[in-house]
């Protein structure tokens, strides 16, 4: 396999789980409302989280709700827009064609004409709840049908490698944001408010059933211990990390070389940190810190992977 068509895999599966996280949380939020009329900060976590509020301010004054969705849905100017997402994963698809399976690129393909349907626009008005669960549905569709009929060798193993990626640093993310924009006021803290919004993060990244069968009430603590330190819920920082680093261990024995082996000791490094600490010393130490410390070795980590297996001429 070369090595561009590896970097076009692992770019494909972040890139599908990038728009499924991003309709995820809008739809979340949509909900949200229903729960807290009135209350205008709902959408502006979203655009910070997504790291683009430079560019939504330039265009919007305010960050509503029709404004945030069709900036995050539709807007081309957004590279991490759900339109552009799925634009680039198709067009990684088409360069390597010959290496996925006609089940992935026909859906891949038909998902990306029905974003650019004339109607679909005011479909997302009309029916946000319908049009966003139809954007998850058919990323989660096309985990399935890659898992499902392509071989698991090296390329299903980029593939994964991004997905994991991508995901632990969407939750990351999400998490970051939202502990500094869930209250307006510190004294809320416990209240109703407090739980109806930890809630929706959860909600945010599928956790909330899974959460309630292992903690008995929903309080800042108990969030960032599953989503950072839980061991088998499958989008926790660590349960990514753990299969990323199963995923790059494959790589690394279908090879003749020693390339990986920086990439290994980098997301080795980061899953021992989160291994062998506690929730309690994660919020002594300061979970913004915490978080803050994630995200950069997760970016080291994605360096080490361009450099270790893509930015260079060989094959894999």
């Amino acid at each position: 396999m070369l090595s561009r068509v590896a970097d076009s895999l692992f770019w494909i599966s972040r890139y599908i789980e990038r728009a499924e996280n991003t309709a995820r949380i809008i739809d979340v939020n949509l909900n949200l409302m229903l729960d807290l009329p009135g209350e205008e900060r709902l959408f502006e976590p979203i655009i910070k989280s997504a790291g683009c509020s430079e560019i939504f301010y330039n265009k919007y004054t305010k960050a509503t709700a029709e404004n945030v969705m069709d900036f995050l849905t539709f807007d081309t100017d957004n590279q991490d827009s759900i339109i552009n997402c799925v634009s680039i994963a198709r067009e990684n698809a088409r360069c390597i064609r010959e290496t996925i399976t006609l089940e992935m690129w026909m859906l891949i393909n038909k998902f990306y004409h029905r974003l650019y349907d004339k109607k679909i626009k005011e479909e997302m008005l009309n029916n946000p709840h319908n049009f966003f669960t139809e954007i998850k549905e058919f990323c989660q569709l096309y985990v399935g049908i890659q898992d499902g009929t392509m071989s698991h060798g090296i390329g299903w193993n980029f593939a994964w490698l991004g997905r994991m990626l991508e995901r632990a640093d969407q939750t990351s993310r999400i998490l970051d944001v939202k502990y500094f924009m869930l209250l307006p006021d510190i004294s809320m803290v416990g209240m109703t408010l407090d739980t109806v919004q930890w809630t929706a993060l959860l909600k945010s990244v599928s956790a909330f059933e899974m959460f309630r069968k292992t903690y008995a009430n929903v309080t800042p603590q108990n969030v960032s211990e599953f989503l950072i330190l839980n061991k088998e819920f499958p989008r926790s920082v660590y349960y990514c990390l753990e299969h990323a680093e199963r995923a790059l261990k494959n790589i690394i024995n279908h090879q003749k070389t020693d390339n990986g082996k920086k990439s290994m000791r980098v997301i080795g490094k980061l899953k021992s940190i989160l291994e062998f600490s506690t929730v309690d010393e994660i919020i002594l130490h300061g979970l913004h810190e915490t978080i803050d410390e994630i995200q950069l070795r997760l970016s080291d980590f994605n360096v080490s992977i361009y450099n270790d297996f893509i930015n260079c001429v060989w094959k894999i």
